[in-house]
Order: structure tokens, then sequence, then C-alpha cells
């Protein structure tokens, strides 16, 4: 059964998100890898900056492709409703 939740419902949700949102950078970054750290750390400053160049480039594509696809999914959402 679809539970319909109204406003009210909605925004009291919001804070609960909010501090989630918050935690989750502080549980990632305890996933990283010692070899990798340790590799990194010890390479030069020219390589330390290609890494994170790199990462840059890793991360927008994909996040620019996702923010597009829900642009387009909320642009057409009421698209296929019943009238």
């Amino acid at each position: 059964m679809k539970k319909n939740l109204n406003k009210l419902q909605i925004l009291q949700r919001i804070p609960a998100a909010f501090f989630a949102g918050l935690l989750v950078p502080a549980i990632v970054s305890a996933q990283n890898c010692a070899l990798c750290y340790t590799q990194a750390a010890g390479s030069g400053e020219r390589v330390i900056q290609a890494l994170r160049g790199g990462i840059l480039i890793l991360v927008f594509p994909p996040m620019l492709i996702c923010l597009a696809l829900g642009a387009m999914a909320w642009k057409k959402r009421n698209q296929f409703n019943e009238s």
C-alpha cells in the first residue's frame, strides 16, 4: 500500500537527512587504503597534484550525467500520469 506524505511529515524528515549527510563523509573517509595513502604521501608534490586532478576528472562527468538525468526525469515527471 502506498503511503502519501503530507508537507509536515516531509519537513520533519529533512533534519534527519541533513545530519545523515553530515555523517556519511566521516564514514567514507575511514574506508581509505593504507597502502594507497603511504604511496601517495611518499610521492612528490607533482604526483599528488596529478592524483587530485585525476580524482576530479573521474568525479565530475558521472555527477553531471546524473544531474542531467535527474533534471530530465523531474521535467517529465507528470507526462505519464492519468488525468
